[in-house]
């Protein structure tokens, strides 16, 4: 196995234990697969900057949901120290005392860097996970600026 066969298995595998870390609940080993001064992008929301801020979050979340991930890994690339993965992912939140489960879902873009230890972390995360809803929705808006872009009787 090649130096690139290694880390790229190393991100996938940092993948698979935040999605299972993350339905376990397990906060302490989600942690640990981020840098201090990891930013996570959403839309629509500020900048999420640092560990900390992503625990008190999370652990707000784990109060009241359950929560489950699982992405497909559809590219991960190294250079260097640095790493990027694209995934599609796909996270569903349940209240804990009953009621619907909302889901998420879209493309992520991940940026990893590796430790001295050798170990990757997650430096940056920018999501643009919507709700079906919201697809729901920008599906419409498309529709519509398409038909009014044909004009009157559709030509």
């Amino acid at each position: 196995m090649t130096n690139r066969e290694r880390d790229v298995a190393a991100i996938r595998a940092l993948v698979d234990i935040w999605h299972r870390s993350t339905a376990a609940g397990d906060v302490a080993k989600i942690l640990s697969l981020m840098s201090e001064d990891v930013v996570f992008l959403t839309g629509g929301r500020p900048p999420l900057r640092g560990r900390e801020a992503f625990a008190r979050g999370l652990k707000q979340l784990l109060e009241t949901h359950r929560v489950e991930s699982k992405g497909e890994v559809r590219e991960v690339e190294t250079s260097g120290d640095l790493a990027y993965c694209w995934t599609n992912l796909t996270v569903a939140m349940t209240p804990i005392e009953g009621g619907a489960t909302t889901e998420r879902r879209g493309p992520t873009l991940s940026v990893f860097r590796r430790q001295t230890s050798g170990a990757w972390v997650l430096v940056r995360d920018a999501n643009m996970l919507t709700t079906d809803a919201a697809e729901l929705e920008l599906k419409i808006d498309n529709l519509e600026r398409e038909l009014m872009a044909d004009g009157p009787g559709g030509d």
